[in-house]
């Protein structure tokens, strides 16, 4: 991010999904947890105090929200390119970073987390 952008962030943002290979998480779903976090140019939003200036972080929450809720992928790499895309959709949006977060994974083992991260800019 260099001096003349800013940063938009979207923490903990909770949604229903039902992602994963195997037959009962696609059956019985399970909650996924995603941030996000956009570089900009917030100085029009600054200046004007008008959100049009700016990516609009509810309008956004609900569009990744539905990407969650909606068509269920094997991975969550899968899914956290699809979020990665949606922020990316804005073009004022110059680098964007997603992670998404499985804490019901599958797994036999005591553990608080697993997570995928991708990160793009743009070209």
């Amino acid at each position: 991010m260099n001096e003349e952008q800013g940063r938009i962030a979207l923490s903990g943002l909770r949604v229903r999904g039902r992602h994963g290979v195997f037959d009962f998480e696609r059956e019985q779903g399970q909650d996924f947890v995603i941030d996000v976090r956009l570089d900009l140019d917030l100085r029009p939003a600054a200046a004007s105090d008008d959100v049009t200036d700016t990516v609009h972080y509810g309008e956004l929450a609900e569009r990744l929200a539905a990407i969650v809720a909606g068509e269920p992928v094997n991975l969550i790499e899968t899914l956290a390119d699809r979020l990665l895309t949606a922020c990316l959709d804005d073009a004022r949006v110059t680098a964007a970073e997603v992670t998404v977060h499985k804490p019901q994974a599958p797994i036999p083992l005591e553990f608080a987390d697993v997570a995928v991260t991708l990160r793009r800019s743009r070209a």
